[in-house]
């Protein structure tokens, strides 16, 4: 079965007493931003895996299903599967070193126009797997499938938050998506 890493975008952060329960229904796969300090749960949180399921709907589904049901009042709002990785991430999914990642970076080697790093965390700058992979000329079979199943999702999680009596059941979402994945992708 496939592993699909992702990221949800949270209602709000969870506290420490609620990591136990989403331990427990994930066995410790996901991991999300925690808060102590309700002065702090006013701003979005996220949660982010590396998820094995038969499709990424369904991993994201199940996931979704186990943050929710961890922590009352959370919500999520959106999903992220094209994932932000760390240049140690880069050589890991490419194959090759460190040096040779921070050389095609510095345009030191290889050949030029590396994609830039979309943003910078705790000193670390980070790139989007879906650019450094076209740099690389690298063909992501799970990218393929993520754009047109990220966009169904959020446009599930959007209409659940705004009309949640008109959306359909999360399995319904996942059949219909498992359906028509393969025409779309």
């Amino acid at each position: 079965m496939p592993s699909y890493d992702f990221a949800l975008i949270l209602s709000r952060p969870l506290y420490e007493d609620e990591l136990d329960p989403l331990f427990d229904r994930t066995h410790g796969a996901v991991t999300v931003s925690v808060v102590q300090d309700p002065q702090h749960a006013n701003r979005p949180g996220s949660a982010s895996c590396s998820w094995q399921s038969a499709t990424l709907a369904a991993a994201i589904m199940e996931v979704v299903e186990h943050v929710e049901a961890s922590a009352p009042d959370v919500s999520v709002l959106q999903v992220e599967a094209d994932p932000l990785l760390t240049i140690r991430d880069i050589a890991e999914r490419v194959g090759r070193s460190l040096d040779s990642v921070r050389h095609a970076i510095t345009g030191a080697r290889g050949a030029a126009g590396f994609p830039s790093s979309e943003m910078s965390s705790a000193g670390h700058r980070l790139w989007r797997w879906s650019k450094v992979a076209a740099w690389y000329g690298l063909d992501d079979p799970q990218l393929v499938e993520a754009k047109p199943t990220v966009q169904a999702i959020n446009g599930w999680l959007a209409l659940r938050e705004v009309v949640p009596d008109v959306a359909p059941p999360a399995e319904d979402v996942t059949s219909a998506l498992s359906l028509v994945i393969t025409h779309v992708a």
